[in-house]
Formats: structure tokens, sequence, C-alpha cells
């Protein structure tokens, strides 16, 4: 034994030498100017016409050798010509180390990104997407991948005056534990994850008399399986997820989501795609007249929350779900229906997308119809070079009165937007010694 921990204490010097690095110096640079006509509304219910270009900007460097890897990302998001709204941030301070038998720890800012991205999802879409400050630990090797990923987030003036109070940051929740398996299963073209969170959040009730429940905190869990069936030119996905605990207000939460997705490939040029979302919503919703609040009972919330997933690629381009919020905070949920055809013609450098969605509630509305309307979706993206790409797009919604009430719309056939976006990702620097 002792013989053995000589040789390897001789051997471990040369073959760290051998090892090569790896450094590389990269940005992302996005700009995307908007129009939007009708989409956004005055509390009188007036359509609100908007014109504005948003930018991004990450400068990154990544390291590598052997078994560790760290990368830092630089991100300036804001609104041309305002200073308001503007964020400089890192999105990514993370260092990974990796074992020889699958085992990896991850540490520090990262996005987090499982299945398709419903729960979990980096949000690319949006100017300041998604990562999380935590810990992750994983095992990938033979098919099988293991994620467990744990954060806490405080208030920086409980360092000095204690108490765990988080009034909320760069992350929403106050604390976030999360496992998550997938596996491929051999010969079968069949992916299967299993996913698991709980969400702790800081409670919204402050009582003065109440010390301890200044520093309350409420958790809620999510649970479900996402799977994926690809055996040839065709595919199915299917999700279900459930929640349960208690939500920010003290109010307990049952609600749940399914999803399924057919996708179809007959050739290169071509591919197609058809599906259907639920998302639980509050029974008997209600939403208070123009210019009053409004107060309603719930002794159960029932509403989905997708929580920190890429809902741009879901539920409609235009974001008016999941992404904007119903009045007074509650949802009386989504149902989906949705197809699409993607056209990729000659050496595939320009895709054509066209999609239709029709939406409605999924629980019933006080004095209203389900149904919210049809939105179609129109896009074209032309991949320039490797390192750029030019997108547009233009998508219109058919409202009907129960989108007006929920959205205190009085223009329901004037839902408009239109976008152009310019994506840069060069590399400037990629070295080994």
């Amino acid at each position: 034994m002792k013989r053995l921990l000589l040789l390897l204490l001789a051997v471990l010097p040369f073959s760290a030498r051998a090892q090569e690095n790896t450094f590389t110096l990269d940005a992302d640079y996005l700009t995307r100017g908007e129009l939007r006509i009708g989409g956004l509304f005055t509390e009188e219910g007036d359509p609100l016409n908007a014109r504005f270009i948003l930018g991004r900007t990450r400068l990154g460097a990544t390291y590598s050798h052997s078994w560790l890897t760290a990368r830092l990302s630089a991100q300036h998001a804001g609104t041309w010509g305002s200073s308001a709204g503007s964020s400089l941030s890192m999105y990514d301070a993370w260092v990974q180390m990796r074992l020889p038998v699958g085992f990896f720890a991850k540490v520090g800012r990262q996005a987090l990104a499982y299945d398709d991205e419903r729960i979990f999802g980096s949000d690319d879409w949006s100017m300041t997407g998604m990562s999380h400050d935590g810990l992750k630990l994983g095992f990938e090797r033979a098919g099988h991948k293991i994620h467990l990923f744990g954060a806490y987030n405080q208030d920086v003036d409980n360092i000095d005056e204690g108490g765990t109070r988080f009034s909320g940051g760069i992350q929403p929740y106050k604390s976030l534990t999360s496992a998550w398996y997938h596996y491929d299963i051999p010969k079968t073209n069949l992916g299967a994850s299993l996913l698991w969170a709980r969400i702790g959040m800081q409670s919204a009730l402050v009582d003065e008399e109440d010390p301890e429940g200044v520093d309350k905190t409420h958790f809620q869990q999510l649970a479900g399986v996402f799977l994926s069936w690809k055996p040839a030119w065709f595919g199915l996905e299917t999700a279900y997820y459930h929640q349960w605990g208690t939500e920010q207000n003290g109010i307990p939460l049952n609600a749940w989501m399914a999803s399924v997705k057919a996708t179809a490939t007959p050739s290169e040029h071509w591919s197609f795609r058809t599906g259907y979302d639920h998302l639980s919503g509050e029974e008997d919703f209600a939403t208070p007249p123009q210019g009053q609040i409004g107060l309603v009972h719930h002794d159960v919330v029932r509403g989905f929350s997708s929580l920190y997933g890429s809902n741009h690629k879901f539920y409609g381009a235009m974001d008016f779900f999941y992404v904007q919020s119903y009045v007074n905070g509650f949802t009386p949920g989504l149902q989906n229906y949705y197809a699409g055809v993607t056209w990729t013609p000659g050496k595939k450098r320009l895709s054509m997308d066209a999609s239709y969605h029709f939406l409605s509630t999924a629980a019933p509305v006080e004095d209203a119809r389900k149904d919210l309307g049809h939105e179609v979706e129109l896009t074209a993206t032309w991949k320039i070079a490797s390192s750029l790409s030019l997108s547009a797009g233009y998508s219109f919604m058919q409202g009907t009165e129960t989108m007006e009430i929920l959205k205190r719309s009085s223009n329901k056939n004037r839902l408009q937007w239109a976008w152009l976006m310019l994506q840069v990702k060069p590399t400037f620097f990629s070295g080994k010694w």
C-alpha cells in the first residue's frame, strides 16, 4: 500500500503537466427593436402603443484544465437611451470540478436548464436571462444524469442586524433545493426525467407585533415527470407537474399542469409540431371592474406557477400569459392548443416559422366565457455567419371579451407586435498551452 501511494505521488505531477490548459474569450451581443400596438394597456383600458430598442451585451471568459473549469460572464442590459431599468451584473460566475468516475461539483452563479426548460430555463429571450447563485452536485455516466442544487439568499442588512429576512433582489426566492434525474433508455429512443424542487419564499405578511413573523418562510414543493420519445422522423413529448405547500401569503397551494407535444420531420427542410398545454387556475376567477381594487378570498391557491422557466417558448410569443400578471396576482390558468411548421430551404442558413395558438382559461371566469383568443406568429431567421444572425417576427392576436376583462383592454382586435433582432456571438480569442 505504501509503495502504491509513493507511485501515485510520483506520477501525479507529470500527468498534471501533460494536461492542456485552454482559455477562451467570447461575447454575446443582442439588440432587438420592438413595435407594440395594443399589446400594453392603461388602467382605463386604452391601447398603449410603444416603440423601443432593447440591448444586451455579455463578455465572457472560460478557463479549463483537466478536472477544473471556470467561467466569468459580465452582462449589461437595458433600453437604448435610458438609464432607468438598465442593469450591470454577472450572468456567469462559477467554478466546476470533475472526477473521472462521472461526479462533479459546480459552485457560483449559473444557469439551470432542464428538459424543455418549462420549469427551469435560461430564459435567453429576455434581456437579463435567468441564472442562480448556488451549489450543484452531479453525476453523469452511462446514460444516467443526476443533478442536486441548493441556493440560499439573504438581505445584506442581516449581516449586521441579524435575522433571515429576504426582501428580494437578484433572485426571486429565499431558498431553493432541487433534484433532477434523467435516463436515456438504451435501444428505445426514450428519455425520462424526474424533477423535484422545494422553494422557500419570504412571507409577504409582516406583523410588527410578531417579531418571529418578520423572518417567516413559506415553503412550496414541485414534483413532476418529463418523457421524450423520438424513434425516427417523428417524436412525442409529455410532461406532468404538481405543486403543493404554502405560497408567500400563507395560503395553501394545490396546482398542476400537463402537456403533450407531437413533432414530425419528414425531410431536412420541413418540420411540423402540434400540442396542448393545461395549467390549472383559480376556481370562479373574477377580475374587479376598472378603477377598483377588488378583494377575493382564497382558501387554496390553485393557479399553477411556471417558476423559473423560459415562458416565451410556450404560451404565445406576445407574452400575455405567465410573463405579464393578472390583477391581484392570481390566475385563471391556461389552455393552449397550438400547431406550427418550420421551413429551412437550401443550405439551412434561412429558416421560416409559422405558429398558431388557440388560448382559453383553465378555470371558469365569472360572467365570461373561457376562450381568450387566437394568436398567429410569423418568424424568420437568417444565419449570416456562424456567429452572426438576423431575426424578424410578427404576431397578431384576435382577442375575445374575456381577454378584455382579464387584461382590461377595450381594443381587443388590435393586439399586434413586430420585432427585428440582431445577435452576434464572436470568439475573440481561444488558445491552448
